[in-house]
C-alpha cells in the first residue's frame, strides 16, 4: 500500500468516525471509520519500513575463485 493511499485511509476513516452522523441499518459507521484509520496507520508505517529499507546502501560480496595451474 502505498503512502499516499495509507493517508488517504487514514482521512476517511477519521471523517467517517468523527464527522459523520448517520446511522446504517446493521452497521456502525464509527467502528468502520476506526478500522480504517488503523488500516492506513499500519499502511504508513510499512510503507516507511520499506522505503527506509528500499534507500538503504547494500553491500555486494563477490567470491572469486582462481584456479592455479602448475607447470
Amino acid at each position: 500500500m502505498a503512502t499516499g493511499s495509507s493517508i488517504f485511509l487514514v482521512a476517511l476513516g477519521a471523517i467517517l468516525t468523527f464527522a459523520v452522523d448517520a446511522e446504517v441499518s446493521g452497521l456502525d459507521i464509527g467502528a468502520v471509520g476506526v478500522i480504517l484509520m488503523i488500516a492506513g496507520a499500519v499502511g504508513v508505517l510499512l510503507s516507511l519500513v520499506w522505503i527506509d529499507r528500499a534507500t538503504e546502501p547494500r553491500r555486494e560480496t563477490r567470491v572469486v575463485e582462481r584456479e592455479h595451474h602448475h607447470a
